[in-house]
């Protein structure tokens, strides 16, 4: 700290307060509208300002040991109560906030007593040049990368993770407030600027490694969500060769029904013509395939995992009330009903009983969709934070489910009780 008037230090605190808010700011995703985020900001931050200068002005000494720590948890209750992304992620951006603020700081203080005596203003200049270069970069280049990534972050980030990056990236910049490095010294100022630089590069690195390992994980679902839509592609086919081959079957034995219809209508015998005139009828129906859904969507998936069940000797039970045209992407219909039925199959296999039975209803209410599948089980689910484990350690069919229904805003719940397992959904249908 190199001293100064009340508005030196009015200066100093409104381009370290404005780096860190602003930063964090461009990197959020705030909880409330723009308006209201906006005023909050400039409310708390001229707040924040005002407070500092004072706390300077009058208590000096204390100020200068403490001030820059204290911006940490002041700065940070306020950011994240403003937030609307989870905790620990905005305890990650407000640690490397105050690592930018550090960096400004030594730039600002070491040039300045460098080659300039110590100049207060040169000081104040070169810390405004570094915060106008940092917020500059962070909203034309790094800004849409970090929001177009976040959800990768969160996805793959845990609270140990974050707390660990907060840990390095402070271990960085309190070096700007180690006592050993107060005295200037050319071999202080090149050994704080190295941590710092490492610090930085660091974070950096491993904040493309979680994008990265998130695209990853992204990428193997949309795979999976692919080879999903390839089985039901296959299996539609395969209904629609059987189709065929019923109706070849029936255009070749059209012939001897006609010949059994004229020979009982040469014969007068009118009771026995309605009686195979009404069995002909009855297996004309159970050979056609039924309609189980008017959605086109909905009732292909349905009729094809339903086939697939009978072919295992599952009792299928389905009621599926939804209008011909619905507001959801036939790839998010695949995602959720695709992998429910499949699950669901699996279950009934896996509990080894004779009666296998699977249930499943769909609704449209409002704006709403209800989905609920019941399935034989074995009642010995494992389940982690409220989500079945698959027994061969896979599980992305679960995720796929839970990133689609995250699309519509809805809710899911998985419950397993007396030999039963239940998963019930519900959707939020986009107005407009």
């Amino acid at each position: 700290m190199l001293g100064g008037s009340f508005w030196i230090a009015f200066f100093r605190n409104l381009i370290s307060a404005g780096l860190m808010l602003a930063f964090f700011l461009m990197l959020d995703r705030p909880r409330f509208s723009r308006k209201v985020t906006i005023w909050g900001y400039a409310i708390f931050g001229s707040t924040l300002i005002t407070c500092y200068s004072l706390w300077y002005l009058y208590a000096n000494d204390s100020f200068v040991q403490y001030a820059a720590l204290s911006t940490l948890p002041v700065i940070g209750i306020f950011c994240s109560l403003m937030s609307g992304e989870v905790f620990y992620l905005s305890l990650y951006k407000m640690a490397l906030a105050f690592y930018l603020f550090s960096v400004c700081t030594f730039c600002g203080v070491d040039v300045a007593r460098w080659g300039f005596g110590g100049n207060l203003w040169v000081d104040i200049l070169v810390r405004a040049i570094c915060a106008a270069v940092i917020l500059t970069f962070t909203w034309k280049k790094f800004r849409r990368q970090f929001l177009g990534g976040v959800d990768f972050l969160i996805e793959e980030m845990d609270a140990f993770s974050i707390v660990t990056l907060f840990v390095s990236v402070m271990l960085g910049a309190i070096m700007a407030y180690w006592p050993n490095l107060q005295g200037f010294s050319v071999f202080n100022m090149v050994r704080a600027f190295l941590i710092l630089f490492m610090a930085g590069a660091l974070q950096f690195i491993i904040l493309h490694l979680y994008i990265h390992l998130g695209q990853e994980h992204y990428y193997q679902a949309e795979k999976e969500l692919l080879e999903v839509n390839e089985q039901l592609l296959r299996r539609q086919m395969d209904l629609m060769q059987e189709s065929q081959q019923e109706m070849a079957r029936h255009r070749h034995d059209m012939r001897h029904h006609m010949l059994l219809i004229r020979e009982y209508a040469q014969k007068g015998e009118t009771k026995g013509l309605l009686a195979y005139l009404d069995q002909y009828e009855e297996e004309v129906e159970n050979s056609g395939t039924k309609e189980i859904c008017s959605n086109q969507a909905v009732n292909s998936i349905l009729s094809a995992y339903a086939g697939k069940a009978a072919n295992q000797k599952i009792h299928v039970k389905i009621e599926a009330n939804l209008p011909q045209e619905l507001s959801i992407r036939d790839t998010d219909w695949v995602a959720i009903l695709a992998n429910v039925f499949e699950n669901a199959i699996h279950g009934c296999a896996a509990s080894g009983k004779k009666e296998q039975e699977i249930w499943i209803h769909i609704a449209k209410k409002g704006h709403k969709v209800s989905i609920q599948c019941r399935n034989t089980s074995n009642g010995r689910v494992i389940f982690h934070k409220g989500l079945p484990q698959s027994e061969t350690g896979g599980g992305i069919g679960v995720a796929s489910i839970l990133k689609t229904v995250a699309r519509y805003h809805g809710e899911i719940d998985f419950s397993d009780q007396n030999g039963v397992f239940l998963v019930r959904i519900l959707l939020n249908l986009p107005v407009g």
